[in-house]
Parts: C-alpha cells; structure tokens; sequence
C-alpha cells in the first residue's frame, strides 16, 4: 500500500485559520491568499471513509486545477497556482452556501427521486416517461444547500434561495448563467474523451472586490458523474446499466454492505486490496477524463513534500 495523505497539521507563512473540510483542508493566510490541501480522504453520503486512497488527492487536485484552466475565459475563478500535486493556492473568497447542481440526464439522486414518482425536483418539472439515465430535453439546475460537518446535503428551490434572503436575485441570475456556460464547456471537453458529463457541482464565492468566481473543484469524478459515450444508446435501449465514471462505484459497493449513511448503521471494513482498486480505479478516471498518462507523485513523504512546495513558493 502506499502511503496517504488524511490529515494535515501545517503552520505555514502568515497563516491565520485552518477549516477541515470533508476531503479538503483549506489554510487561510494573510493577504486573502488561501492555501487547499487535497487530502486522500473518500467521502459517501456525506460520511468520510476511515482509510485515505492512494493518490487519490493528488488526482482531484489536478483535475480541477486543468478544469479551472480550460474554463478561466467563461467564468472567472479563485485559483492562482499549484505550488504540489496535492495543493492550490487562491483568492479567499466568501463562499454562496448553496452549490449549484446542473443534471443533463436522469441519473443518481435524480432517478432514486423520479422512481419514488417525484415528477418536480427542486421546483423544476421532470418529463414524465423518463427511464433512469435517459437526457433530459435541456439541463436542469437543483441547487443543494451545503452541509456543515457531516449533515446531508438538502435539495434546495430557486423560490427558496430567494425567499430565505440566502443571496440576491441578481448574483443567483449570475450563478445560474455559469452554472450553464460551465457545463456547456465541461460537456464539450468530455465529448473530446469519448464521455458524457451527466451531471455535476460547482461551488462560488465573492472575492473583497465583489467578483463572483468559480471555488473549490469542477468537473472531477467527486463532483461530477461521467458515462462513456460509446454503447451508451445501445444500454439505453436494451435497459443496462451506464458504464460510468464517477465514486458511484464506492457508493454502490457502500450500498451491497449495508451502508448509506443513515444513523446507526457501520461503516464497513474496507481491505487494502479494496483499496488498492479504488486507487486503480481513481487512476484510470484521470486517465480518461484528461486523456493523459498519470503521473504518481513522491509519496514517501507526503507532508515533508507539501510543507517545502508550499513554502518556496509563499517564499
């Protein structure tokens, strides 16, 4: 096995506070410069894993920080460097409380709705006659609120966000036009692979000037679900499963043992060689949605590493 990152305990140049986050740990310094920490750490509805997966931050990190390039010219965001294969240093930003979900197709938590005979998912109407993993005409926005610390997300209406002041109807109008731009390019880089972005998350912030950026990660298989291209019209039609590239696999592995997150049920006992497929798996999701060779970064000391990148380049 190889070693992992799960916690963090840095005290770096100018540092102010630290938030641990589910898979992120994000150190504030001075300057609103805030350093991200991609930990190895998995999360499952809304629960974190007790073991880390092998370079699975690393993975993360580097998705989004390529997403976040391919995307700057539609939609500002908060990302400045990537100092460690594990870290990006940014803008501090006020984050919106509510992440914004786009769904191109019928699938995830969507379906498990539409089967429970749920036709309207956060006030935005679902066609009836839908099977699971069919597109919708057009994509549809559901916004979740955010969870603090282990709460389940909550879907959340428009009508609501406005309606409990959460922010303004001219910065959710802003939201919503990103959210769709950055799903259109997200769809078409996808589409380049051989893949489907069928649904994903963004998040936003406000910096001190007042501009609305992108945070946090975009279009990596924690935020998003992908299906492969190829065959998908065929499964559609004989009724199979999608092929997909996502964490769904671990939540369905969660599901077979029991698990979903609900109180008073166990995590089950994941074993190294278990492990050691996700990381596999996680591997070949980069390898697919970036259509480069992964690089493993020197994991023989993984704190040593990010403390002396992150330090030379603060310097």
């Amino acid at each position: 096995m190889s070693n992992t990152i799960i916690k963090t305990n840095f005290n770096f140049p100018g540092q102010k506070s630290v938030y641990k986050g589910k898979v992120r740990d994000v150190y504030f310094l001075e300057n609103d410069l805030l350093v991200m920490i991609a930990t190895d750490r998995l999360s499952a509805f809304d629960v974190v894993m007790p073991k880390g997966i092998p370079y699975k931050g690393q993975i993360l990190n580097q998705i989004a920080t390529k997403m976040m390039e391919q995307t700057k010219d539609i939609v500002p965001n908060w990302l400045e460097a990537t100092p460690d294969p594990n870290v990006a240093v940014g803008r501090k930003c006020e984050p919106f409380k509510v992440e914004m979900v786009i769904r191109g197709y019928l699938s995830g938590h969507a379906a498990r709705e539409y089967k429970a005979g749920k036709r309207s998912l956060c006030g935005v109407a679902m066609p009836e006659g839908m099977k699971e993993n069919d597109r919708f005409p057009e994509p549809i926005i559901t916004p979740a609120t955010k969870a603090e610390h282990g709460d389940h997300d909550e879907d959340i209406s428009r009508e609501d966000i406005l309606k409990r002041g959460i922010f303004s109807e001219k910065d959710y109008n802003k939201l919503e036009d990103y959210t769709r731009k950055l799903f259109k390019r997200g769809t078409e880089i996808a589409a380049k692979q051989e893949l489907i972005l069928v649904d994903t998350k963004y998040e936003f912030g406000k910096t001190s000037e007042g501009e609305i950026v992108l945070i946090d990660e975009i279009h990596t298989p924690d935020s998003s679900r992908y299906f492969y291209m190829k065959g998908y019209q065929e499964r559609q039609e004989r009724g199979e499963a999608q092929k997909q590239l996502s964490k769904e696999f671990v939540r369905q592995w969660l599901i077979s043992n029991g698990f979903q997150g609900l109180e008073g049920q166990k995590v089950p006992e994941m074993s190294d060689g278990y492990i050691e497929t996700v990381s596999e798996r996680y591997i070949e999701l980069y390898e697919n949605i970036t259509g480069e060779k992964f690089k493993k970064a020197d994991v023989s000391d993984i704190d040593s590493r990010i403390r002396h990148n992150v330090e030379s380049y603060l310097k």
